[in-house]
């Protein structure tokens, strides 16, 4: 059992924070890699797959249902939900955008994207009524999203032109945030940079990052936000996993300028990260391929907490639980927080 400590100086002492794992539980073992979550319902909610689209009851597990979505063998990647119905895309060209009713799980698809480099990586809702999809480019090199507005899906036209190489990586359906005023979108690859949408006016500003990139492999892999200024993203180089140079980063100002955080003292590489609800950005978990790692202080260090393996995507489904999943499985990490003063 491992334990992150942080410290912080008070006037009237020095008051310790500790967290460790309580539990961790695998609630399905299936053929299928998940790299995109939803919770509704008291359900973790996945796609995944051999076009497999699915549910596991978190108050019992032994309540799941699984559906294929086509006869043919679709990989997800993405995963979002309105009030009524989940959504789903999948990676390969040509890609349907499929609808899954909330109250039967009949799906149908209601928009395709036919060209041949058609290939999102992500798709994220701002709200119930207003949801972006990410895609690798077309033959201009441009940004390319599609967003879901009034019912209807639509390819955007006119978006900012990436740099050569310039591309995003279909992780964990996490390299999209947003809050009330803006859209983020980390990229990756030859640059790894920030683009920012002001959701008032649609407009797009493309910010530098410090974080590793040069090659096709590298780069910011998920990126959480915990208001309008404070943000953090993680990553790295999937064919060096144990690399940990320059491969998380924090913003205190939109995601205009980053700093790096805690280069070569972390566990490498990391395909998701979520803040923990109620903390403000200063409490945040991660995911590798090879690890579980908690930061307690807005990200400046991090600890392992775990040596699970092939997880890639996680969710919060409380302030003590999180929903992990990967390849074969889905598992519940259950921890526990305790405080105390010290004189």
């Amino acid at each position: 059992m491992k334990k992150i400590f942080t410290i912080i100086g008070s006037f009237l002492g020095m008051t310790v924070f500790s967290q460790h794992v309580k539990s961790f539980e695998t609630i399905l073992n299936d053929q299928i890699s998940i790299r995109a979550l939803e919770i509704y319902d008291h359900k973790v909610w996945y796609s995944g797959t051999d076009s497999r689209f699915g549910f596991v009851d978190l108050k019992d597990p032994a309540n799941q249902k699984q559906i294929r979505l086509s006869e043919k063998k679709l990989q997800f990647r993405t995963l979002g939900q309105d009030k009524n119905a989940f959504y789903a895309i999948n990676v390969e060209s040509p890609a349907e955008f499929f609808k899954i009713s909330k109250k039967d799980l009949q799906h149908e698809v209601v928009f395709r994207d036919t060209v041949k480099t058609a290939f999102y990586d992500a798709l994220h809702f701002v709200n119930h009524r207003l949801a972006y999809t990410l895609s690798d480019s077309d033959k201009d090199n441009r940004l390319k999203l599609a967003v879901l507005k009034a019912g209807k899906w639509e390819v955007l036209k006119n978006n900012p032109v990436l740099n050569e190489g310039e591309a995003a990586f279909a992780a964990s359906n996490t390299n999209i945030a947003s809050t009330k005023k803006y859209l983020w979108i980390a990229t990756g690859g030859k640059s790894s940079r920030i683009i920012r949408m002001n959701l008032k006016n649609n407009q797009p500003e493309i910010f530098e990052t410090p974080f590793i990139q040069g090659t096709s492999s590298q780069g910011m892999y998920s990126i959480d936000f915990a208001d309008d200024t404070f943000g953090i993203a993680v990553g790295g180089d999937y064919t060096m996993q144990d690399a940990n140079i320059n491969n998380i980063a924090t913003t205190h100002d939109g995601g205009r300028t980053w700093q790096i955080q805690a280069s070569g003292k972390n566990a490498g590489y990391m395909t998701c990260v979520r803040i923990r609800p109620g903390s403000g950005g200063k409490e945040m978990i991660a995911v590798g391929d090879r690890h579980i790692s908690y930061s307690s202080d807005y990200g400046k260090s991090w600890t392992k907490i775990s040596d699970e393996k092939n997880l890639y995507v996680c969710q919060w489904t409380g302030k003590d639980t999180v929903v992990l999943a990967g390849k074969d499985r889905i598992a519940v990490l259950q921890l526990e927080f305790n405080s105390g003063q010290q004189h």
